[in-house]
Parts: structure tokens; sequence; C-alpha cells
């Protein structure tokens, strides 16, 4: 069986010392392995890009910009490539798989006005005969540690704006789904990039808490579950990193009684089962603003989940496929009987589905639970699966106090045709995304990406503006030129006076 190893210095590293399988979830079997890194292999990638940095950190940013600007032709070139991969080992559906590069490539696009956002700021005169500019110098080694279920987004999220920036970067990828990261790295290459400024290494915890703790690694990007966004956090910021540590979610849609039924019912069937749920901006919970909407709101959802348009993922127009694991199927299966104990009406129950010719694949049907409150796990918990709960409130502050209850807030979003309601959500919901009539209000790439509460870890959002703050570092400098001679000492400071 092909073992996949890591991406080191502008090329592949073999490794086998330790490695575990890599599953094709449409089959259940594995599909080859992957290497998990020793501490020695991540202190030699972390050397080698500490190495690569001083040049890259002196490479104008016109030629760093250039460079993303041939990789963006590449990606789009190599699109299919890219996809294959996501879909044979994340199971994610053609079509979806092709959307979430997309949505990649826009922040490579993003970084390609590395000129612009890196040119500073210039004063004049704010001194007799001083001038104050400010430069935007790059940190220098920089790390991401990226979740299963986006891949190639993800981790574009993150280093096209590191090295337009100036840095070297390493990529920790989910040793799940290890292949994409691996052709975007050659692609980089293949783009002109030096060996050892971009590198992917392949692992688990120990890769992890070496690029966390080693202090040539100046900044840690991480993008997972909130649990271990906190150990990210608080480990990185306790050896002196820069971290922004992306958690968990649970997305609510408010359903007010004024709502385009039919839009808002199709735009939360796409946003509660696309990728089977395994999105961080996925809906998990619709909330309805009265019986009678949550009563119409059920009635239309039941058939549409009942027929979702399930498959190996090759297929196309496809609805969903598999989910990535064994044990993580098995997981979301168990909240689904949570919430038949817990009392939630199992409007629809996907557990027993299976896919012909597939019966050992990773699969569940969608499932819809009704009448679900607060008090259940199936309301606190991110279950990261293709399971829909529906909560009825009586009015739009029962709604909106329920959302700001929830320890997440990452994402929310409310169907109305009412404006004065959409202000009123959209101003007081304690939420980082909002959509109106928007069920996945995920920023565009001159925007920035994060959520509120336990949901983001640190003080800057993913890609955008915030990514050029996250990866650099102000210096400002003040300068003086004696006009008049030698000048007498002062001791009072200094004023612009």
């Amino acid at each position: 069986m092909e073992t996949l190893g890591h991406y080191i210095d502008g090329k592949r590293v073999a490794d086998e010392t330790r490695t575990q399988p890599v599953f094709n979830p449409a089959t259940g079997s594995p599909a080859h392995q992957v290497a998990l890194a020793s501490t020695a292999t991540v202190e030699a990638t972390i050397a080698a890009a500490q190495t690569a940095f001083p040049a890259w950190r002196a490479t104008q940013p016109l030629k760093r910009a250039r460079i993303l600007f041939k990789y963006k032709e590449l990606l789009e070139k190599n699109a299919d490539r890219v996809v294959e991969a996501i879909v044979a080992e994340h199971g994610k559906v053609w079509e979806d798989a092709h959307g979430e590069l997309a949505r990649g490539i826009e922040v490579v696009e993003y970084a390609c006005g590395a000129p612009e956002f890196l040119k500073g700021e210039y004063s004049r005169d704010v001194g007799p005969d001083i001038d104050s500019w400010s430069e935007f110098p790059p940190l220098g080694v920089v790390a991401g540690i990226t979740p299963f279920n986006f891949p190639a987004m993800v981790p574009m999220w993150m280093f096209p704006m590191a090295l337009a920036c100036g840095n070297t970067f390493i990529l920790k990828p989910s040793e799940k789904v290890p292949s994409a990261s691996l052709i975007l790295a050659e692609l980089l290459t293949e783009a002109g990039l030096p060996p050892g400024v971009f590198n992917v290494v392949n692992g688990d915890k120990e890769a992890v808490d070496k690029l966390l703790t080693d202090p040539r690694v100046k900044a840690v990007s991480f993008v997972g579950s909130t649990p271990v966004a906190e150990y990210i956090y608080t480990t990185g910021t306790a050896h002196g990193k820069r971290v922004q540590a992306l958690g968990g979610a649970k997305n609510h849609a408010v359903v007010m009684p004024d709502a385009d039924l039919d839009n808002a019912v199709n735009a939360i069937m796409g946003a509660a089962y696309g990728s089977c749920g395994e999105r961080c901006m996925a809906i998990s919970v619709v909330v309805a603003v009265g019986d009678a909407v949550g009563d119409e709101l059920v009635r239309r959802l039941k058939p549409k989940v009942e027929n979702l348009r399930i498959g190996n993922g090759t297929e196309r127009g496809l609805d969903m496929g598999p989910l990535v694991t064994g044990p993580h199927r098995d997981k979301v299966r168990g909240y689904i009987d949570l919430g038949a104990e817990e009392g939630a009406e199992l409007v629809v129950d996907g557990r027993n589905f299976k896919l012909a010719g597939h019966k050992e694949g990773f699969f569940l049907g969608g499932t819809l639970l009704d009448h679900v409150r607060p008090d259940m796990r199936v309301y606190q918990d991110e279950i990261f699966g293709p399971v829909l709960a529906v909560v009825r409130v009586q009015d739009l502050a029962e709604a909106i106090a329920l959302i700001d209850a929830h320890e997440f807030g990452n994402g929310t979003c409310v169907f109305t045709r009412d404006g004065a309601v959409a202000r009123r959500f959209s101003d007081a919901v304690q939420v980082g995304m909002v959509g109106i009539n928007v069920p996945l209000p995920v920023p565009v790439a001159c925007q920035s990406f994060g959520g509120w509460k336990r949901s983001l870890f640190g003080d800057l959002y993913a890609y955008g503006p915030d990514a050029v703050r996250f990866y650099t570092r102000r210096k400002t400098m003040t300068q003086r030129w004696a006009v008049r001679g030698v000048e007498k000492a002062q001791f009072a400071f200094p004023s612009n006076g």
C-alpha cells in the first residue's frame, strides 16, 4: 500500500516510521497510508522554512504576487485533480468539492494584492522636519493546522496570505485527508515558489505539539473543534506565539412567520445536509417562530430529507456522500440515538441508510428532529453530521435570546421579508457572521472569517484584512535630519510643536 509522506524544502519526502491508514469513505476500505511525522521530522521542516525565510522576506511583494498569479492559473488547470483527491478521502460530492476549491482560489486572488495591502502608511512633517512612516514586515516561520472537512479551502484561508506577506509556511493538514495538501504544495513549486517557503508535514499530536512549542515558529493558525482550539491557543500563546484558533459552532436559522417558506426550506436543506453537515457553517438548528411556522416547516422538510440523493461522491448531481470515517459516522449515529432518548420527535431517521453496493461505506441518511429543547445534548453539542434539529419559540426576542445563550457564536441567519426584523436581528444577535435570507454567510475573500464566544480564540479572524494583521507586525519609523548645525539637548518629552 502506498505511503504518503511529507513535502519539505520543495520535494516529497518519504517517511514510513509511523503510519496510519487513509480510508475511502465510500467503500470503508483503506486506500493508502499516511506518514505520521516524528519530532525530528518536524524540526527538519522548521529548519528548512527558517533557512528559506530571509530570501523570501527580501523578495519584493510584486514578485511574490506574480508567483501567486501563476499559482491561481495552475489551480484552475488542475482543479479536477485536486477535487478527485478531496472526494476520494473526504467523501464530499463532486460539485461541493469544486465549490470548496473555488472559494480557496478566491483567497489566492486576494493575496495577489500584496503590493497594495503591504505598502504601509506615510506622514510627512509630523513635527519640525520630521517624517513618519509604517511598514508591515513578516513574522518569519508560521504554521497552519487544518481540519478534515475542507482539505483545500481551509489551508488556502491561511497560506496564500502568509506567503504574500513574506512569511514561510508549514502546513499540518488532517491526517484523514492528506493528498490535497501535497498537490497544493507541488503546484506552488511549479508556480515558482522557492524551496522551503511552503512545506507540508503530515502527522498527529506529536507534530502539532512541536509546532506549538518550537520558538522558531512565530504564529499558528488553527481551524477545528473547540476543545482542540482552546488547547492550541493556550499552548501556543504560553510559548510566546501569535495564535488564531477557530473552534466549533452550532448555527441557527431563524424562520419568521413572514418568510418565503419555499426559498427558506430549499436554503436550509442545502445548508444543513450539504457535505453531510460536516461544515463549521452548517445550519444544524432551525428556530421556528411560532408553532404554525414549525409545523409547516417540518411538513415541507420531511419529504425533502427522505429523498436526499446520496451516493459515492464520484457521481454527478448528488446531494450527499459518506461521512469521513467509520468512528465519526458512529458518533453522529449515537447523537441520533440520544436525541430520541431525550424526547425529540424523530421525524426522519437516517441511521439505517445503506447504499447499494457500498455496504461497508461510512453512510448515514439525513435525519430531522422536531420539538428539540435547549436542554438536550443534540441542541447543545456540535454534531457535525446530517442532523437537523427544529426548535420552536414564540417571537424574535426569544429567538435572539436562545442564540445568545449558546456557548458558540459562529454563524446564524434569519429568513424574513421584513427589513426592520432583519436590522434588529443583525444588530442584536451575538454571533460573528450573520446572514439575512442567506443560510451560509461565509464572508468573501476581501472580508474576514470568524465567530464569537467559544467559536474563536484570539483577536483576529481568518483571511482578508485580518490576515494581513495576523501575518505581519507593524514597524513605525520616525525620521529627522539636522538642518541647523549642532542642536541643544532637549530634556522635555518631544512634541510636534
